[in-house]
C-alpha cells in the first residue's frame, strides 16, 4: 500500500504551488485550456463498461510485435528517432540525447497488479540506455509518467527532467534532487546541452487521482541550431498547432499522438486523421506516429489507428515512417514504408 500511495505522486506545494498560481493558464484552482475542452462527452458517444470488456474488436495484435533490439545509440551529428513504444522515444538531435516520456513498467497503473498491461515488451532494457542529456514528460498520465521508470533513471541517469508546471512535485516525492527537475509554462524555455526545450500548448488534462487539472500539460519543441523535433504529448486537435508552426517551426519531425482515440472523447485525443492535419499545420517534414501498438486504452482495433494514418499520408503526400519498436530512424534518410503491423490483425 505505501508503494502504491507514493504513486499518485504529490501536491504542489510551497514555491512550485506559487508559480502554479502565477501561470496564465491556471484559474480557480486549476488549469485549463486556452479552447474549451472536455474530457468525455456525453449521449450516445459515452462508450459504455460493457463496450470496454466485450466489445468485438481486435485490441490485441495477433502476434509478438516484432522488436528492433541492439540498435546503436550513437548521438551523431543530425537527428535520429528511436520509438520504443507507446509515447517512449529517444531523440538523438546534434550529438545530444533526449528521452520522451519514459514508461518501462508492465502496467501504466499505480499498482503492478491491474491497469491496462504492456502489449510488447520493451526492446532495451532501462539500464541499457545510452547517457541521457535530458528527459523530457508531456504530463502525470500513468502511461507517461511512471514512477518505477522515474526512480530508476533518477538512479542510473544524471540527466534533468524537464517537466510542465506542477509536475517537480510528483518527481519531488519520490526522490528526485530538486537540481535535476526544471518546471516550465507553455512558451518558457530551458537551455540543456546544447539544445533550446520549450514546453508548448496541448489540448488535454491532468490527475492522477480523482482530481484533476493540478498539474499542466504540454507539448515539446527539442531546438538544436539546425534541427528541429515536434512532439505532441497527449492532446485534441486545435488551432494553437499552427500558431506552434509559426512561432517554432518547420519541424524536421513530428512525434504525433495517434492511438486511444474515441467519439467518446474526441477533444482530448486527436484521431490519426487529425494527426496528419496537425502535423501540416505544425510545417512538419517526417510524421512518425507515437501513443498506439503498446497499451490498450480504447476500443479501436489494435492496428486502426496506422492503418487510418497511412491512408491519410497518403491522400496529403505526407512523409511518414512507421518503425517497429526500437527501430532507429535517420531523419534525413527515413526507410521506405514497411507496413509490417498488418501482419498482426
Amino acid at each position: 500500500m505505501p508503494a502504491i500511495l507514493a504513486a499518485l505522486g504529490a501536491t504542489p506545494s510551497g514555491a512550485r504551488a506559487e508559480r502554479v498560481r502565477q501561470s496564465p493558464h491556471f484559474r480557480d484552482g486549476s488549469f485549463r485550456n486556452s479552447t474549451p475542452t472536455r474530457t468525455m462527452v456525453g449521449g450516445e458517444s459515452r462508450p459504455s463498461v460493457r463496450e470496454f470488456l466485450t466489445g468485438g474488436e481486435r485490441r490485441r495484435p495477433s502476434a509478438p510485435v516484432p522488436l528492433v533490439t541492439g540498435e546503436p545509440a550513437t548521438s551523431a551529428d543530425g537527428l535520429h528517432l528511436t520509438w520504443y513504444g507507446h509515447a517512449t522515444v529517444l531523440v538523438e538531435i546534434e550529438g545530444a540525447r533526449v528521452l520522451l516520456d519514459p514508461v518501462w513498467s508492465d502496467r501504466c497503473s499505480p499498482t503492478p497488479g491491474i491497469g491496462p498491461k504492456r502489449l510488447h515488451p520493451m526492446p532495451v532494457a532501462l539500464a541499457d540506455l545510452p547517457r541521457l542529456d535530458a528527459i523530457v514528460i508531456s504530463h502525470d498520465h500513468y502511461d507517461h509518467l511512471d514512477m518505477p521508470t522515474v526512480q530508476a533513471l533518477t538512479r542510473s541517469q544524471q540527466a534533468p527532467f524537464l517537466v510542465p508546471l506542477g509536475v517537480g512535485a510528483h518527481l519531488e516525492r519520490w526522490g528526485v534532487p530538486d537540481h535535476r527537475i526544471i518546471e516550465l509554462d507553455w512558451e518558457e524555455s530551458a537551455d540543456v546541452a546544447g539544445l533550446t526545450l520549450t514546453a508548448t500548448e496541448a489540448r488535454h488534462f491532468s490527475g492522477r487521482t480523482l482530481r484533476r487539472n493540478g498539474t499542466l500539460w504540454s507539448s515539446w519543441v527539442i531546438a538544436g541550431e539546425q534541427r528541429r523535433v515536434f512532439y505532441t504529448g497527449d492532446s485534441g486537435y486545435f488551432d494553437g498547432y499552427a500558431a506552434i508552426g509559426e512561432r517554432h517551426g518547420p519541424f524536421d519531425a513530428t512525434l504525433m499522438q495517434i492511438g486511444a482515440y474515441d467519439k467518446g472523447w474526441p477533444e482530448i485525443h486527436m484521431f490519426p486523421e487529425e494527426a496528419v492535419a496537425a502535423h501540416l499545420d505544425l510545417r512538419g517534414d517526417l510524421l512518425i506516429p507515437v501513443h498506439w501498438a503498446t497499451f490498450n486504452l480504447a476500443l479501436h482495433p489494435w492496428a486502426e489507428p496506422v492503418d487510418r494514418l497511412w491512408a491519410e499520408a497518403k491522400a496529403r503526400d505526407v512523409n511518414l515512417a512507421v518503425p517497429r519498436p526500437g527501430e532507429r530512424v535517420d531523419a534525413t534518410a527515413p526507410p521506405a514504408l514497411d507496413p509490417w503491423w498488418q501482419a498482426l490483425v
